[in-house]
């Protein structure tokens, strides 16, 4: 889960009070972050605060993409087709499978004893 607070600056992305190039060490997913706005060419002109939690980091890159590009459009509506063609205002649809009665974990069974 993903929120973000925008603004026009310098281009400055921070996530959870760290830089964004230290908390993802990863380049690749600096890139997914930055996709929305290099679609619009706008990349370096909004300071985007990020506070984002849950799931594992690839995740979270993806949460904070989906914000970033929700808040471009209700920013600007005329963006909405050009992202909407890329796929990023699709929200990611799976969900943790819930354990069931009977079972150790969600498919998992207890282990069996022949004797």
């Amino acid at each position: 889960m993903a929120r973000i607070y925008m603004q026009a600056g310098q281009g400055i992305i921070t996530i959870n009070d760290r830089d964004m190039k230290t908390y993802f060490s990863n380049e690749l997913l600096e890139n997914v972050v930055n996709q929305p706005l290099a679609i619009l060419e706008q990349v370096g002109q909004y300071d985007i605060k990020v506070n984002v939690k849950g799931g594992g980091i690839s995740a979270q890159a993806n949460a904070i993409r989906l914000a970033i590009t929700k808040a471009l459009v209700s920013n600007n509506e005329e963006t909405r087709p050009a992202l909407k063609k890329e796929g990023f205002l699709t929200r990611d649809p799976r969900m943790v499978e819930r354990k069931k009665f009977g079972k150790r974990k969600a498919r998992r069974s207890f282990q069996f004893s022949k004797r």
